[in-house]
């Protein structure tokens, strides 16, 4: 459309200003194009959630120095190197912007090695900036490091860095209150829930092993996790949507836990980490509201376990299927397999040697996903059979009638 313009005068004091007409409407509208960031999906009642975590690499900074070579984005490739670096997170941005999506469901861990707000800018926001408004994050462990993790210089963060990436800060450095992560105060770590179609997203915040919740990871002694158990048995209560699905970081299942003398049960809930043993209380209330996924990273694994109650028995017509997604491109982690079986009689299926984002695809009382990786770890013993994985299937959303019918 070619522009118009028009000259109104204002003769006491000599200014001139020229109207242009028409241009706004093009750039509100592009052409040929409803995204972004309207909802394309959503018009005709389907709407896509990319979901993924373990994402960007440390930047090979002079403020980064201290700390230990083998941790940066630098050293892809390095001999026994598990790291994805800047190629991985790279790689998956684009596969998650190749989606459209409504939504993007980060799962933790955002950024590595200690998730302050430089390496957000110099790393994570390089890859995946360009999806920040659509993306509704969760925190991980190494957004929330307290301590010096590999005997380094790095400041721990207590999810500082975090907040003030996704929320913004002030000139000082204070992050803002509120914003896309969720509320950050004394009383209030980020958790929060949001609606996509009907369905009901709810991002918690795992990561009790941490200062701001005294090291607390008890969910019935008045502390923080407490105060957000409480806080997400009151949002699922008011909650009127069929369709429920929770993300945290730890998952309370492991794919990645082999069986020991300490460990006889591989499938048992938190065997994995004390966080995910604490995320155990969050599974009862999910179940007990007929949540239908849970979503977490932490692993560095693509897992998909049968649908599962709180005690991690298979329950085909009540249960929850949790799907872990720590492909996001920092490095990769090993499934717990003897021969050819998962040590967790629970998972489905999995893969260990590239890097994906999975497409999650929601309709009015169904979900399905899709997952295909983006590109080969460095150490994948066969780079083409690594690319040929994919997983695929649908589940309809528990509502009221309790029914999953996984496929």
């Amino acid at each position: 459309m070619a522009s118009r313009s028009r000259m109104i005068s204002f003769g006491l004091i000599g200014l001139a200003i020229v109207v242009v007409t028409g241009l706004a409407a093009d750039a509100a509208t592009p052409q040929g194009n409803v995204w972004p960031y309207a909802s394309r999906h959503g018009e005709s009642g389907s709407f896509t959630v990319a979901t993924v975590g373990d994402i960007a690499c440390e930047p090979a900074t002079a403020e980064n120095a201290s700390t230990p070579a083998a941790l940066k984005c630098s050293n892809v490739g390095a001999t026994g190197n598990t790291l994805g670096g800047l190629p991985a997170e790279f790689a998956t941005a684009q596969q998650a912007y190749a989606m459209h999506p409504d939504r993007v469901a980060l799962l933790g861990d955002e950024q590595y090695e200690v998730g302050k707000l430089t390496d957000f800018e110099q790393s994570f926001e390089q890859s995946w900036g360009g999806l920040k408004m659509l993306e509704r994050p969760a925190p991980g462990n190494h957004e929330y490091y307290s301590y010096t993790k590999h005997k380094d210089n790095e400041a721990g963060q207590n999810g500082t860095g975090y907040f003030e990436y996704f929320n913004g800060h002030t000139q000082a450095g204070t992050p803002n209150s509120q914003g896309q992560a969720g509320q950050d105060t004394g009383a209030s770590q980020g958790w929060y829930s949001y609606n996509v179609g009907s369905w009901h997203f709810i991002s918690l915040n795992i990561e009790c092993m941490s200062q701001p919740f005294n090291f607390d990871c008890s969910s019935t002694d008045g502390g923080l996790l407490n105060q957000e158990t409480s806080w997400l048995a009151s949002d699922l209560a008011s909650n009127d949507q069929p369709c429920t699905v929770a993300y945290w970081h730890q998952p309370t299942f492991s794919a990645t836990t082999a069986p020991s003398s300490n460990l006889p049960d591989p499938s048992a809930p938190g065997v994995g980490s004390g966080e995910g043993l604490a995320a155990d209380a969050w599974w009862k209330l999910l179940y007990d509201a007929h949540a239908t996924l849970v979503l977490n990273g932490h692993e560095h694994v693509y897992a998909r376990f049968k649908p599962m109650d709180p005690s991690g028995k298979f329950d085909p017509k009540h249960g929850i299927t949790q799907i872990t997604v720590g492909t996001g491109g920092e490095d990769l982690d090993t499934l717990a397999r003897t021969g050819s079986s998962f040590d967790n009689p629970n998972v489905v299926t999995g893969q260990d040697q590239a890097f994906g984002v999975m497409k999650l695809t929601l309709k009015g009382n169904s979900a399905s996903w899709s997952y295909q990786p983006a590109l080969a770890g460095p150490l994948a013993t066969d780079p083409t059979a690594a690319m040929a994985y994919s997983d695929s299937g649908s589940v309809k959303c528990q509502g009221e009638d309790g029914n999953s019918n996984d496929k």
